[in-house]
């Protein structure tokens, strides 16, 4: 009689727990530009009913954007691309109701350069002032 009155509740904890849904979707973008020519990463977060996060993937999503296109949680924007924002929208495919859509501008400044070698290598990290006091 004990067995199976733990597995009842157990079962029921499991149904609880595995029922928490979406409630919302947010971005939360790595950065405040996408780049030319390369794949940039759209982070989106679920909020669950219980107020937990949860990182979703194009398994969960809808990716869509009418400018780009997507891999997966990656839109590609070819170098040739001459608009200066995007506008990008996510779906949560278990509720097409649960949405959101963004516009995100298009990086213009070029990168700096890289320092070569021998500029690493003729000028070492400043320290960092953290010396130990006797």
């Amino acid at each position: 009689m004990r067995k199976i009155l733990l597995l009842i509740i157990i079962a029921n904890i499991t149904a609880v727990v595995s029922a928490q849904k979406v409630d919302s979707i947010y971005f939360h973008l790595y950065t405040d530009s996408l780049k030319k020519g390369q794949h940039n990463y759209i982070n989106v977060d679920g909020k669950l009913s219980n107020g937990r996060w949860l990182p979703l993937t194009s398994k969960e999503l809808i990716f869509s954007c009418n400018e780009a296109v997507f891999e997966g949680n990656e839109l590609i924007i070819p170098m040739d691309f001459q608009q200066e924002k995007v506008t990008v929208k996510a779906v949560l495919r278990k509720d097409p109701a649960v949405f959101i859509e963004k516009t995100i501008w298009i990086k213009t400044a070029p990168d700096p350069a890289l320092p070569t070698k021998a500029e690493i290598m003729n000028n070492p990290a400043p320290s960092s002032g953290n010396k130990r006091k006797n």
